[in-house]
């Protein structure tokens, strides 16, 4: 079963190479989320090319896009959509919001106001939808990636931590090198260049791969170095909010699904210590002089996990041992 984690990521990796040019790690991120269950927020400037990556991984897995530009104004029905009355048949009928695609952008989530922020929130963690003391399931799978811009903060709501908590990851696309920016450059140039993504996989192939990533095999040395790095978040100094279980989960989980993505059937240290600070970051309260100093929570991840022992080959079960 492991087998169709790799190979539905190499499918998908080959598709959207087609319209992005780069970003294979954020790629393999992005496939971490999915694979596990959870969901993305992507934080970056503008113009990096976060809608065209949603857009060309939804394409590739054969799902519905839908995309929300948040605004102070928009109300949670438009989001998860309204009950409409029907003048010629004389009833009432609901009108589905895009909250109903498999696959959804929310663009700047941070300014939407926290009505509408909150109806996200349901969306994502329960699959499902209220309106009109109704409630409405989702198509699965469904996945948010949802953008924030970090460095404009007028005008905004920003996300409170129970919501942070929600987002399996944190992730930053950054900007594309010399030569994948002389590739964009170029193509951008072309309009002959067809950007059209042909469907590689399907929804009920996600799900099965969402199966066989539960599968991977964790041995106890391993879970053991997982809680001692989700343990010492609470003890850190200048953070005031460690990782919750919550989190714990989620790391174990998205190590699992690189695990697959790699083409292994076991969770090995490395795929813990890689993705420690895309999980784990968003989820700690810092103190106010450690924000002052400008130090981030993901740099700080990175120093605990290279503090943390790492499990070696000794007494007991190898950490690579099935």
């Amino acid at each position: 079963m492991e087998m169709i984690i790799e190979e539905t990521a190499k499918k998908i990796r080959k598709a959207v190479a087609k319209a992005v040019v780069g970003q294979r790690e954020t790629l393999d991120l992005l496939l971490v989320g999915l694979f596990s269950g959870g969901h993305v927020l992507l934080e970056d400037v503008p113009g990096v090319g976060k809608t065209l990556l949603a857009k060309a991984l939804a394409a590739s897995i054969d799902s519905s896009f839908g995309r929300i530009q948040c605004t102070p104004d928009l109300l949670p029905s438009d989001v998860t959509g309204t009950t409409v009355y029907n003048r010629k048949e004389g009833n009432f009928y609901f009108r589905k919001g895009p909250l109903f695609h498999r696959l959804l952008l929310v663009d700047e989530i941070n300014r939407a106001i926290p009505r509408t922020q909150s109806a996200l929130l349901e969306a994502m963690a329960e699959g499902q939808v209220s309106v009109d003391g109704e409630t409405r399931l989702l198509d699965s799978p469904f996945f948010v990636i949802a953008t924030q811009n970090p460095v404009e903060s007028q005008g905004t709501f920003p996300l409170p931590e129970a919501q942070l908590d929600r987002f399996l990851m944190k992730v930053s696309m950054g900007y594309p090198n010399a030569e994948e920016e002389r590739e964009i450059f170029r193509l951008a140039k072309n309009e002959e260049v067809s950007k059209e993504v042909t469907p590689v996989t399907e929804p009920a192939e996600i799900m099965a791969v969402r199966e066989a990533v539960r599968k991977v095999y964790m041995n106890e040395a391993v879970e053991g170095y997982l809680l001692e790095v989700v343990w010492q978040t609470r003890e850190m100094d200048g953070v005031e909010l460690g990782v919750s279980p919550r989190g714990l989960i989620a790391l174990g989980l998205a190590a699992q699904a690189l695990a697959g993505i790699r083409g292994r059937n076991y969770v090995i240290p490395d795929d813990i210590k890689e993705l420690a600070p895309h999980v784990l970051s968003h989820r700690l309260l810092l103190t106010p002089s450690v924000r002052m100093n400008r130090q981030g929570p993901a740099d700080l991840i990175r120093d605990l996990v290279n503090r943390v022992p790492v499990p070696v080959e000794g007494d007991g079960e190898s950490v690579e041992s099935r």
